[in-house]
């Protein structure tokens, strides 16, 4: 599983960024508007016990060089030897647990979403698109870049990204997620909801309506990262099984969630 899982890291920023290699280290550089990728072991590095600093720190000087954030992102159980290297160079490392949809495992019954709330996939033509792409900005403090909604587009288009909502009356989005699909692999990222919404089940809501739009694409495996482990339990009921953690290095002062 981890093995799949590593091969969709390697390939899923590839849509939108070019791959720049720095020995075991690959570096991804978003073409285009929306969020700044991060560097990763290469494919290929599974199992490695030891990551040179220097090829941490050439992979920083670049980053600092393109004037995006300091990042990395991978799995601790694939690539051991990166997070001391990492460390030793000053970035800090956050643990997320990494969760993978049991097949075996039935998810629990859900209380279903308010009468006034509609879940709903959103397509490249909707009109409340706009709304389902601000959502999970708003629900983690941020606006939308300029350009993010047409990038959705974009992508929804292409059929390389799939977006859920929760929609009250009005058709303002107050929650809101997306699975990326690559062959039989997707991830669900970016679900959020907006502050005053939470503690209502939307965010499982959309979770729940993402993994069904999966499965009815054919895809196999379905994997998420939570935040961390009491959001890890709510994943839980959707019967999503923690298989590893995944890891994200950041410049301290910067926010990983």
């Amino acid at each position: 599983m981890l093995t799949r899982l590593e091969t969709y890291y390697d390939s899923v920023p590839r849509s939108a960024a070019r791959a720049e290699e720095f020995g075991p280290l690959t570096l991804f550089v978003r073409e285009g508007a929306g969020w700044p990728y991060y560097a990763r072991p290469a494919l290929g590095q599974a199992g490695a016990r030891e990551v040179p600093v220097a090829a941490v720190e050439k992979v920083r000087a670049r980053q600092r060089e393109l004037g995006v954030p300091e990042a990395f992102e991978w799995v601790a159980e694939t690539t051991p030897g990166l997070r001391a290297a990492v460390e030793a160079s000053g970035l800090v490392v956050h643990e997320h647990p990494l969760m993978v949809l049991s097949a075996e495992a039935e998810a629990e019954q859900l209380p279903s979403p308010p009468q006034d709330v509609t879940v709903r996939m959103v397509g490249p033509d909707d009109p409340d698109l706009a709304s389902a792409v601000a959502a999970p900005y708003a629900a983690f403090g941020a606006t939308p870049a300029p350009g993010a909604t047409a990038q959705v587009t974009a992508r929804l288009t292409a059929g390389l990204t799939r977006l859920a909502a929760a929609f009250d009356p009005s058709g303002t989005a107050l929650a809101a997620g997306q699975h990326q699909p690559v062959g039989p692999v997707t991830e669900v990222v970016g679900v959020g909801t907006l502050p005053d919404s939470r503690r209502r089940g939307l965010g499982l809501a959309v979770t729940a309506a993402l993994v069904a739009d999966a499965r009815a694409l054919g895809v196999e495996t379905v994997f998420l990262s939570a935040t961390d482990a009491t959001v890890a339990r709510l994943y839980a009921r959707l019967g999503f099984r923690t298989v590893g953690t995944a890891l994200i290095a950041e410049a301290a002062g910067d926010d990983a969630s």
